[in-house]
């Protein structure tokens, strides 16, 4: 069988990332609440 990926990994570091980072970051609420699709089209 094979699995959808539903989410792209960019980089091995994510999880340290995750951890890293507390969930109640400005930037990182920013990021989950603003479409950034805008810059990423080429």
């Amino acid at each position: 069988m094979i699995l959808k990926q539903t989410e792209m990994m960019l980089s091995p570091y994510s999880e340290i990332y995750d951890i890293v980072v507390p969930k109640d970051n400005f930037l990182l609420q920013l990021n989950e609440l603003v479409d950034f699709s805008f810059v990423y089209d080429g």
